[in-house]
């Protein structure tokens, strides 16, 4: 018995038994989670998340970057890198000028640089100023006082909320402008 409805349909014939390619077995499929499965969900890497308000995601920015060298270092920058609202393969202002930001060390050395290390464990900040610019986009203007004496800078934070996409409903930075002329004496990029 031979069905066949097109040139491009399966003839299927009773007297030859279908082999299967793939098998399971039950004993394959486990119906529990690992033990560590919880403690390696508690540990997802801190970034944006769905309930983050732009001021509370500005504010565990910052803090991020109060205590950058914990638990390890570098891991402030880390988390602004995730919370950066950039497209890693195209040039982003995300700093002011055009760079190429899409590989972590090149963002991580702008934070290095003389005007934005201020910001690597600072000890005090201060909001000066918010603004709800639109619906979806919010500015935030925050002193900062940094390790070094006489170390005090001002940054602009510009948080936009995303709209579509999977990303849908989260604050992301668009940028982190600093108010002086942060790139005069060059940059290590």
């Amino acid at each position: 018995m031979s069905f066949a409805a097109s040139p491009l349909s399966v003839q299927f014939h009773a007297s030859k038994p279908l082999s299967l390619r793939f098998r399971a077995c039950a004993a394959d499929v486990p119906d529990f989670f690992p033990p560590e499965w919880l403690e390696t969900r508690r540990k997802r890497p801190f970034g944006p998340r769905l309930g983050f308000s732009a001021e509370e995601a500005v504010r565990y920015q910052l803090d991020a970057l109060m205590f950058n060298d914990q638990p390890r270092p570098d891991y402030g920058i880390e988390v602004m890198y995730r919370f950066a609202g950039f497209d890693p393969f195209e040039r982003s202002t995300y700093f002011g000028p055009f760079f190429d930001l899409g590989q972590f060390e090149r963002f991580r050395r702008i934070f290095h640089h003389s005007s934005y290390r201020v910001l690597l464990g600072h000890r005090e900040r201060k909001i000066l100023s918010s603004l709800n610019v639109k619906e979806n986009c919010y500015k935030q203007r925050v002193w900062v006082r940094g390790t070094r004496p006489e170390e005090e800078e001002v940054f602009q934070f510009t948080m936009v909320q995303r709209v579509g996409g999977s990303w849908d409903g989260y604050w992301l930075t668009e940028s982190l402008l600093h108010d002086g002329d942060s790139f005069s004496g060059g940059v290590a990029y």
